[in-house]
């Protein structure tokens, strides 16, 4: 079947990131399809930890404060659903994905996957996954890997994410979890790696400050407050000390290596030590020429 890209002119609003419950049903039941990929599902290793303040803003976006943000009229689509771009990227804390995700869906229209959104998404609407997760939760404990996997694999299965293809923000962070994708069919096209020096991404975090009248991150050297009264109110995470993102990004560059085994021949490393458009520039470019690659192989065979 010959596909093609087709490309509009006219704002497309951005694509909804919202799972809805109604699809969490399984067939079979969720801990028979855990039990078939996870047999030590209830000794397994947890990963996944619920930050329940987590802030969409990312550091990245206050680079160059006073630039407007890119306006993209753009979106790419593919005749066929099974063509759709699938996309992981991977970064290290403060690294800019949060940014570059924005700007990827923005012009793509992609469907952006956080397993921590789907997680808090889940527990929220009573799902069978969300009810899962809960249990652990109010232990405070850790969210079983299965349990995220289950809930990652049903916001792919939507139609939206198979129509309009997905990008796969942050996840997997171990072998096992790709592992467990993989079994359930779901590859990316590309895996991006967003690289920047060690000594950048702990100055980008050490300087975060956050409003917690406005929610507004600010950052001491990049994004300064507007007058002192927002200043003398500023806040500072509890975890963004230089001690604990060190541990932080020593735990990522441990995960990250595991992943890169399975996309190796798929990977494309990113120089993210720069401005947010330098950045999405690099990527646009991988993912241009994908579609160019598509297209080329569809009109080849169409001929």
């Amino acid at each position: 079947m010959a596909c093609g890209v087709n490309f509009w002119t006219i704002p497309q609003p951005k694509p909804q990131s919202s799972y809805s419950s109604s699809s969490s049903s399984l067939k079979p039941p969720l801990t028979s399809q855990l039990s078939l990929l996870f047999p030590n599902f209830n000794n397994s290793t947890l990963s996944l930890r619920l930050h329940t303040t987590l802030s969409r803003s990312r550091l990245t976006k206050s680079h160059s404060p006073n630039a407007p943000p890119p306006h993209f009229m753009v979106m790419a689509s593919t005749k066929n659903p099974g063509e759709a771009l699938k996309i992981m990227i991977s970064g290290a804390p403060a690294s800019g994905k949060g940014t570059q995700c924005e700007l990827i869906t923005q012009k793509y229209g992609l469907v952006h996957v956080a397993a921590g959104d789907l997680l808090r998404a889940e527990v929220a609407a009573g799902s069978d996954n969300g009810r899962l997760a809960k249990e652990f939760m109010e232990k405070g404990q850790l969210v079983p890997d299965e349990i995220v996997v289950m809930m990652v694999k049903e916001r792919l299965s939507l139609p939206d994410a198979e129509e309009n293809g997905w990008l796969l923000d942050g996840y997997p962070r171990s072998l096992s979890q790709a592992t467990a994708l993989k079994k359930f069919g779901f590859e990316p096209d590309l895996f991006i790696l967003l690289e920047v020096p060690e000594d950048i991404l702990v100055e980008r975090v050490i300087g975060r400050r956050l409003d917690p009248v406005t929610g507004k991150i600010y950052h001491l050297k990049y994004s300064p407050p507007e007058t002192e009264e927002i200043a003398a109110r500023l806040t500072q995470r509890f975890d963004d000390t230089e001690e604990k993102v060190k541990l932080r990004l020593r735990t990522h560059h441990q995960n990250v290596e595991a992943v890169l085994s399975m996309f190796k021949d798929i990977t494309v490393k990113i120089d993210g030590n720069g401005s947010k458009e330098d950045v999405f520039a690099q990527i646009d470019g991988w993912l241009t020429k994908l579609l160019e690659q598509r297209k080329a192989t569809s009109e080849s065979l169409a001929a």
